[in-house]
């Protein structure tokens, strides 16, 4: 197994940032410098995306979820704190399904547990057959900052960022991820027994995994916090850096 490029900067509880679809690590720089007084942050590219390997093997969740076990293995850590954003807490509760014994907290944020329908499911194909067939992930940094990616008063300069870095995808990784999020199984019979203290943030204007699908989480899981940010859409992290790491915070305290 190829070990995913990565960042550990800090010292503290050992936390795993896990970024959103089809961005990069480098997405999580404001939680890296924030919080290093409190946690050792994990960074992880996932496959295919920023430094990391091009995706291999079958587009399945979970063996992007062994690949953190990896991480884990090198730096020597035995359990710690999972976190992901959107593809990333897809990542995560594919994690929790794989190593439970290793998650000692959970941050979902900007995600759901349940899977696509079949709408969804039909347009993660038609994406990921657009962007081989042109070779170019064009397409994608167009349609996803329409799509909600951002809140409605978004930093003009955040948004170009965010474009910057959807630009940077190789289009066999965005395909590999898009299948990969479209074969999902159900997350919500894994929440209800990860008996750890959890965080669920969302964005008030998050159209994509909105509010009601970040209340399911909470509500299964047997020890969550759920936040809602005011004012942003579906990269919390990245648009109200603040709140979000005050939330995450809080987690560490409670882990």
């Amino acid at each position: 197994m190829t070990l995913p490029a990565f960042t550990a900067h800090g010292t503290g509880t050992p936390l795993v940032l896990l970024h959103a679809f089809p961005l990069a690590a480098r997405m999580w720089q404001a939680q890296t410098e924030s919080l290093a007084d409190v946690a050792l942050v994990i960074t992880p590219d996932q496959r295919g995306f920023g430094g990391s390997a091009p995706a291999e093997g079958a587009p399945l969740l979970e063996l992007v979820a062994d690949d953190i076990a990896t991480v884990l293995d090198e730096l020597g850590i035995e359990r710690a704190v999972i976190g992901g954003l959107s593809m990333g807490g897809y990542v995560a509760m594919a994690f929790a399904r794989r190593h439970a014994e290793r998650v000692a907290g959970l941050l979902l944020a900007d995600t759901k547990a349940v899977v696509d329908g079949d709408a969804a499911r039909a347009n993660r194909e038609r994406i990921a057959a657009a962007v081989l067939a042109r070779n170019s992930v064009r397409i994608l940094a167009e349609e996803k900052i329409e799509d909600g990616l951002l809140g409605p008063a978004v930093d003009p300069e955040l948004a170009d960022r965010v474009r910057a870095m959807i630009a940077e995808a190789s289009p066999q990784a965005v395909a590999w991820a898009q299948r990969a999020m479209a074969a999902r199984p159900d997350s919500l019979p894994t929440l209800a027994t990860l008996a750890v203290p959890a965080a669920v943030v969302v964005g008030e204007h998050d159209a994509l995994t909105p509010l009601a699908e970040a209340r399911v989480m909470a509500e299964t899981l047997p020890d969550a916090e759920l936040t809602v940010i005011p004012g942003v859409g579906h990269l919390s992290s990245l648009e109200a850096p603040e709140s979000f790491n005050a939330v995450v915070r809080a987690l560490l305290r409670r882990c």
